[in-house]
């Protein structure tokens, strides 16, 4: 019955997700849904944990209403493409 209610708040775009952003590797994590934000405020110390062994380093966390797409976000590094938007142009010549 609870995962049918999770399901219902999933679809409204109103259940909780864990937001996880890191700055290495920079990628922003959704970790739910819960159906309450205090169920997602207990779970999210162990995401944490599991992305500091892995590694991960300036993580901040908050819980929130939220629909994401996609679960795992990578952010492309700002030094491979400083313009958002703008792609490199490469010319025929060799």
């Amino acid at each position: 019955m609870k995962e049918l209610w999770i399901t219902f708040l999933e679809t409204l775009g109103l259940a909780w997700w864990v937001e996880v952003v890191t700055a290495a590797p920079n990628c922003t994590y959704y970790f739910g849904p819960y159906a309450t934000a205090e169920e997602a405020k207990a779970a999210q110390p162990g995401f944490i944990n599991d992305l500091e062994q892995e590694g991960a380093c300036e993580i901040q966390a908050v819980v929130k209403r939220c629909k994401p797409k996609q679960l795992t976000i990578f952010e492309e590094d700002s030094a491979v493409n400083p313009a958002p938007g703008i792609s490199p142009a490469f010319s025929g010549q060799l």
